[in-house]
Order: structure tokens, then C-alpha cells, then sequence
């Protein structure tokens, strides 16, 4: 799937409101993410992160406000949404004992993938994960499985990808392989947003700095490149 040409904003929120019980996560919260852009959203534990990007990813439902994603609004359990957008969360969604490319052909089976096995070698070889896709899931290192599930999320060429601290616990090797990978995501002019506590990767990989407090957008830097 290729990122559409039009100017619309690749992710476009409006008066985003979340509540879970009495707790209000996320409160009035409007932003856009353009197309060709690497957006690193900072913010305390509880800001709303990874909230944010369960209900952009369709895994939760907002109370309140409005979501477009290329320009076209979405609703949860979208089909289009599932097809636009590639997540990586703390979870990795990988099965253990299956190994690398046994765990993609499964997903791929899932999105009714063509032609799977040359999905499956090229996302391994953007991870660069080719040497080990006969290895099974447990015997990788951390930071090899984190690899792996953004080479899931890859697998049906999503144009928005969202990754929620995807730097965590990764050795330098995988911080280097996942930042080219962006690099090269962005210059193709798909669109990613990232959670991140890492203000260093954060601000080296990205295009702009969002920052979340108490539910509402505290900052939005655009960073020189």
C-alpha cells in the first residue's frame, strides 16, 4: 500500500476525550501527523500514550472527539483502519514456540496476504531478521522478538504505523536496524507515531516532538532535519 499523494494529514484527532471509571486519560486532545512525518509523542506514565494509540490502532473506543486517518473519519473495528495501520505495542504477539516466519505466515493467512512468502522475506530483511527465520520465538534475544513484531506489524504494508515504546529494552544493534527502518519509512512518505521515554532516540529519530500532560497535548516542536 502506498501513502496517498493528496494533502490530507496522514492522522488527523479532534477533541479526543477517553474516561476509564472517574479518571480522565485523555481530555480534549487535538493533533495531526503528516504525511513523510516520524512524530515521537513524550510524556509521564499515565499521560496517555498508549491510550492514544489503542484508540488510533481500533483496539479501544474513545468517549468523545473525532479520527481520520488519510483523510477519511474511522470508526472502531474499521476493516480500512486494519489496512492503513500497522501496531506495535508492549505486547508482542508472537507465538513462542513457532518460529520467525511460521509466526508471520500465520499473520499473514490472517490479512489475506498474496503471494506470503515474499511478504514474509522482505519485512524479515527490513528487520533484518533473515538469518534467524527458522529460529523459534523463545530462543531470540528481546530485542530480536521486538524486531520481529514490528516486521509483523509491516507484514500487509500498512502506510501509518504506530509503535508504542518501541526502543524499550533494545540492544544498540536493534536501536540502529529500527531507526534506518524509519528513516526509510519516512522518506518513502508513509507516516509513523511513536510513545517513547527515551528523549535522546526519541528526538534522533523523529520530525517532530508531541508531548502529552494530563490528557491534552502540552507541545508540538517540529524538529530540524
Amino acid at each position: 500500500m502506498t501513502a496517498p499523494s493528496e494533502p490530507t494529514a496522514a492522522i488527523a484527532v479532534a477533541g479526543l476525550r477517553k474516561d476509564f471509571g472517574d479518571r480522565r486519560v485523555l481530555r480534549d486532545l487535538t493533533l495531526q501527523v503528516g504525511w513523510g512525518e516520524i512524530a515521537a509523542l513524550f510524556g509521564s506514565n499515565g499521560a496517555g500514550k498508549t491510550t492514544l494509540l489503542r484508540i488510533l490502532a481500533g483496539l479501544a473506543r474513545p468517549d468523545a472527539g473525532q479520527i481520520s486517518l488519510a483523510g477519511r473519519r474511522i470508526h472502531r473495528r474499521s476493516d480500512h483502519a486494519r489496512r492503513l495501520i500497522g501496531f506495535a505495542g508492549h505486547d508482542t504477539l508472537l507465538y513462542n514456540d513457532l518460529t520467525c516466519r511460521e509466526n508471520l505466515a500465520f499473520y499473514a493467512q490472517l490479512y489475506g496476504i498474496r503471494n506470503p512468502a515474499a511478504h514474509i522475506a522482505a519485512v524479515l530483511r527490513q528487520v533484518n531478521l533473515s538469518d534467524r527465520a527458522d529460529r523459534r520465538v523463545r530462543t531470540l534475544s528481546h530485542g530480536m522478538q521486538q524486531r520481529l513484531s514490528v516486521a509483523r506489524a509491516l507484514l500487509h504494508e500498512p502506510v501509518i504505523l504506530l509503535l508504542d515504546e518501541p526502543e524499550s529494552g533494545l540492544d544498540q544493534t536493534s536501536i540502529d536496524t529500527l531507526g534506518q527502518l524509519l528513516h526509510d519509512w519516512a522518506a518513502a512518505g508513509k507516516t509513523a507515531l511513536l510513545t517513547t521515554h527515551n528523549e535522546q532516540i526519541g528526538l534522533a529519530w523523529a520530525h517532530r516532538a508531541l508531548g502529552l500532560n494530563n490528557g491534552g497535548l502540552a507541545y508540538d516542536n517540529r524538529l530540524s532535519r
